[in-house]
């Protein structure tokens, strides 16, 4: 039986549970958290121990990384790197990913989600319900494009980009490292790193 272990007990790792079962890839899925033996489940899956349990295995299964923030999600994720597991990438099969698109370890890309051609996601980058990466868009380590998020042709997310739920990047600007983007905003501009900008057009308020 194939079983994936996820580290990181929220609802963002519910969500990537029931894809990784939607796959067909992986037959069980088991949880990993900090707050395990107080929390013992996740919906209706079993959280079995915490990170030292997990990094303690001797037989190492997949893992897949179950926390939203960008930067906690990137750091887990070298952890479990370093001491030796295979890193996941899981992707729903309703998702739309061109042939041409390259995925790297560790993105999770969810129902309804469009990648179109020649699309770069590096690790650890989630693409979530419906969004939509368009053809050369470059995303680095940790990005998450939200719900209804749309990146035009040519985009480029330093690491650690959030876009947030239903807003718009138009075609080939580039968006800083950890830069946050407020929902339904339309960034038609560059953002320089570690800013924080909403609005039609987005302005940077942070």
């Amino acid at each position: 039986m194939s079983v994936l272990a996820i580290l990181g007990a929220s609802g963002h790792g519910k969500v990537v549970a029931e894809i990784a079962l939607a796959t067909g890839h992986w037959q069980q899925v088991v949880f990993y958290d900090d707050a395990w033996p107080q929390k013992l489940h996740n919906g209706q899956f079993q959280i079995v121990g915490d990170t030292q349990r997990l990094l303690a295995l001797e037989h190492k299964p997949e893992v897949a990384v179950g926390i939203g923030n960008n930067q906690i999600r990137l750091h887990k994720q070298a952890e479990l790197i370093s001491a030796g597991f295979a890193v996941a990438t899981v992707i729903h099969p309703t998702a739309v990913v061109s042939a041409t698109a390259k995925i790297s370890a560790g993105t999770v890309i969810m129902p309804g989600a469009i990648i179109n051609a020649d699309v770069h996601i590096a690790t650890g980058c989630i693409i979530n319900s419906n969004a939509v990466v368009e053809h050369d868009c470059v995303l680095a380590d940790g990005c998450h494009v939200s719900p209804g998020a749309a990146l035009a042709g040519g985009v480029h997310l330093g690491e650690g980009a959030w876009i947030g739920i239903g807003a718009s990047v138009i075609q080939q600007k580039k968006i800083g490292q950890y830069v946050m983007v407020g929902a339904g905003a339309a960034v038609v501009s560059d953002l320089p790193d570690n800013v924080t900008a909403v609005g039609v057009p987005a302005k940077i308020i942070k």
